[in-house]
Parts: C-alpha cells; structure tokens; sequence
C-alpha cells in the first residue's frame, strides 16, 4: 500500500431522496468526489442485510447484501418501476427511517421482480451457480414461519432435512426466486459501482465483522461450527470486558467458534469467507482483529459482559490455511479495544497494517502508541472511526483536564514533526489533528466525512452499547460535497504527499 489517503463512508449516509444511500448516482457522486479531493480509498461498513438494531455487524448473512441498497432509480431506468412508485418512495427525514424502509421498499422490489424478465441469461446463470440458494432459501422460509428465528422452525426446515429443502422449494418457487433476483440485483449494482470506482483509480476498502449473528445463514447451514447445544442455544456468547467506556463491558450476543471443528475442517470456512470478502472488495478490515488471538466469552443469558474468560485461538494454523489463498497484502486488521503481547505477537506475525486512531493520542501520555510521531509505515491511521465520536464532537464535549492535554499534545507533536501551526481555538485544534494524521508516516491517513466538514456529535455514526435511533441512521445532503471541500482535501494530499 503506497502512501496515500482516502475517507471513510457508510454507503447508507450517501445522499438519497429515497430514504436511505444505494449504489445508484449518488455512489457515482461520491466516487467523482473522491477523485476531485485526490483521495485513493473509499472504506464503506459491511453491506450485509440488517436485522433488529439495524447494525451492519449483525446480519441474517455474512455474505448477503441489503435490499435497501438496490437503488430505486436504477430499476426504473429498468423499466422495472413506475415514476409513480418512485414518486411514492420519496422519504423528506433528516435522517433514515429503517421502519419506513420496510414498510415501502420491500414491496417496491417485489414489484420490480415481477415485472423482471426471468429468463435473462445472466440471472439464470446466478441461480444455477446457487451462491445465494441457502440465503434464499431461509429468508423464504422465515417468510412462512412469521419471521421466527430459525431454531423455532419445525425440525426438518431447522436440521436441514434435504428432502423437505426440496418440498419446500418446489412448493414456493417464486418467493425462493424473488430472494434471488435481490441478491442479484444488489451484486450487479455493486459490481458496477465498483468498477466506475476503480477505473477512477479508487479502491473500495470492506469490513468483514468477526462474528455472525446466531439466527443466520451461516448458524443454519452448519451449526456445528459454534459452541451450540442440540436445539441450537448457544453455550457461551461473545464480548468484550469492561473498560474505561463501558463498566459493565459489551455483551455482543453472537455465538462463537468452536474451533476445534473448524481445524478438522481445515478452516475452509474462514478461507471461503475471507476470499468471497476479496471477491467484493479491493480490501478488507477484519474488525476486532483481537478476537483472533484470543476472544472473550460469557455464559449464554448472563446479564453483563462483567464475567467472562479468555479462549486462545489457534491462530498461526489459521492464518496459514488462509494465507494459502488469499494475498494478504489486502488486509487490514482493526487491533484497536484490549490489546495484549499476544495481539502485537499475531500482527507482526501476518504483517497486516493495524490501526492507529487520533482521538485516542492526546491523553497527556508521551508514550502512546497513537501520536501521529510515533506512527509505523505499515499502519493506517484515522482520525476516528464509525464507533467514535466525530473529530469536533470529541473536541467539544471535552472537560478542561482532557481539553488541556488535547492542546498540549497536539501543539508537542506539530512541534515534533515540523509542522508550524497556530493552534489557540477548538477549530485550530480540529485542522490540526487532521493535518498531522496527513503528515504521518501511516502509508493510508483514513477519516470519516464527518470530521473534513467539521461536524458535530448529532452526525456521528453509531455509540457502541447503545440502541439508539440515531445509530446507523446519518445520512448526508448533496451540498456537503462541494467544490470547496474538494479543493481543501486535494490541497492537504498535495501538501503531504498522499
């Protein structure tokens, strides 16, 4: 990864009259933006379909794609939807409406795909690869089963009884298909969008979740593979202890590995999955990188994450089997939360450039491992990611101890790295910060939108712990990518060599 600079966007925040971000112009918009401003890397969150939460780091598939994203205005240019139905669509919120969603945007796709010629080559031609058949096949049958999770379905749909797969899909061929046409239709938009990005020289960065959700595809299809009873209840669920931002620690919920069937299996899994990651994206972040080394786990119906224990990974004969078929050259690993030797051990070990985040340096103490002077080549650095606050938002909710070693830091590190600056108020402070992530060593300086247009807390992205509206819901306007903006980042990458 040469030295270089990029921003972080949720593709759900892309501007959209329609209620929510897609792959249609307003993706083109953003991929013309980001060659404007000189920025290399678009990093997105996951696109996988969402559930309760509307977290993209649980979803019904590790490898599906959200309905939502399908643009609307694509599949009329189709011919697939009417300007009526368009027009019906419209959404005028300042922020998404995730139930809105649901209610309008589902039927829309059922329309399109009725009027969806059935016969094209293309779409016959995904069906019988049969990537998306196990996916079609659960949501169709969470369709008939009053959205149950799949461990309340009757027995022969909930351990698989191939026969009754076989029944089941003859018998409701159409709805089985319909989840198809989805899937095939958001993976032909992606891939479009993917290429206009990637001919304008912008690579796309992924983000795979550590975990799957337990009501999933992937629990489904092979539940041995998580540390489950035989009805499917998990015995331990996954999480972090408690730390400086959460006393009683998160207690995420997802099932975890059980891996010692994964080692009989030759870690095909973890393989299949990392390289279907790679398929979609020019990079992937593997998030809570840590969990690889070793992960925490707490007994399944405890009520905080307070009692858990740590579980080693075997984690060098994993990442043999995957470094056997993947370049991993592509990866990147979120090391950021409890990091141990351990940690440190297995990073060095892969070579995967980690994570280094600004909001995180300036805490008074002349040896983290976060100042912007102290950054190693093989890093990216950020000055905040989609679980903080924005850069400004951080800045103004700071008492006065914490506002005082923000300014004092800041001002040693300018010095340190040459950089002369004036910084006597909290929007010297904020230009500041992001000039020395620019000036860092970090081959890729990454940050959120948020923080170039200098927003505040009401535009950050998601508060971890919390169930909250706002979270996963910010959605930005057309004007926020200007012209202006365009020339100031193009300037900074200029500036600093990216």
């Amino acid at each position: 990864m040469q030295r270089s600079s990029g921003l972080l966007m949720p593709v759900f925040s892309l501007p959209s009259k329609y209620g929510i971000g897609d792959f249609g112009k307003a993706g083109y918009d953003f991929v013309d933006f980001l060659k404007a401003s000189g920025q290399k890397f678009w990093q997105i969150l996951p696109l996988v379909q969402t559930g309760f939460g509307n977290s993209p780091y649980s979803s019904v598939s590790s490898r599906s794609f959200s309905p939502y994203y399908i643009s609307i205005e694509t599949l009329f240019e189709q011919g697939l939807l009417t300007k009526d139905e368009l027009e019906l669509s419209i959404y005028d919120g300042e922020q998404i409406s995730y139930g809105f969603l649901h209610t309008v945007r589902m039927p829309l796709l059922r329309k399109a795909f009725l009027r969806f010629d059935k016969t094209d080559k293309k779409f016959l031609s995904f069906v019988k690869k049969g990537s998306a058949k196990d996916y079609a096949l659960f949501m169709a049958l969470k369709g008939v089963n009053e959205d149950k999770h799949f461990y309340e379905w009757q027995d022969e749909y909930k351990y698989r009884d191939k026969k009754a797969l076989n029944e089941f899909e003859k018998a409701n061929q159409d709805e089985v298909l319909f989840w198809q046409f989805v899937q095939f239709t958001a993976i032909t938009q992606w891939n479009n969008l993917k290429k206009y990005a990637n001919k304008k020289g912008v690579s796309i960065i992924g983000d795979m979740p550590l975990y799957v959700a337990l009501d999933s595809v992937d629990v489904w299809v092979d539940p041995t593979l998580y540390k489950l009873d035989k009805k499917f209840n998990p015995k331990k669920v996954a999480g972090v202890p408690p730390d400086y931002f959460c006393a009683d620690g998160q207690l995420w919920g997802n099932p975890v590995y059980d891996y010692a069937k994964h080692k009989q299996q030759g870690y095909k899994w973890w393989c299949d999955r990392i390289l279907n990651a790679l398929s979609v994206f020019d990079y992937v972040r593997i998030d809570h990188f840590r969990g690889l080394d070793r992960y925490y786990e707490v007994e399944n119906g405890a009520l905080n994450a307070r009692e858990g224990k740590w579980v080693k990974v075997p984690s060098k004969a994993l990442f043999s089997a995957i470094h056997n078929v993947v370049d991993k050259t592509r990866i990147i690993a979120e090391d950021l939360g409890i990091i141990d030797d351990g940690v440190r051990a297995l990073l060095k070990h892969v070579g995967y450039p980690g994570m280094k985040i600004l909001s995180f340096a300036f805490n008074g103490e002349r040896d983290n491992l976060y100042l912007p002077e102290r950054l190693p080549e093989n890093s990216v650095c950020y000055t905040g990611t989609h679980d903080n606050d924005t850069l400004l938002g951080l800045i103004s909710s700071a008492n006065d101890w914490d506002k005082g070693n923000l300014y004092n830091g800041v001002r040693n590190s300018l010095y340190q790295m040459g950089i002369d600056m004036t910084v006597n108020n909290d929007l010297e402070l904020h230009q500041a910060i992001i000039e020395l992530g620019y000036a860092s060593k970090a081959n890729l300086f990454l940050m959120p939108m948020q923080d170039i247009l200098k927003m505040g807390s009401d535009m950050r992205i998601n508060e971890p712990g919390t169930v909250k509206a706002q979270n996963w819901s910010v959605q930005f306007k057309k004007e926020h990518f200007d012209v202006q903006t365009a020339t100031r980042l193009k300037e900074l990458t200029k500036k600093y060599n990216r």
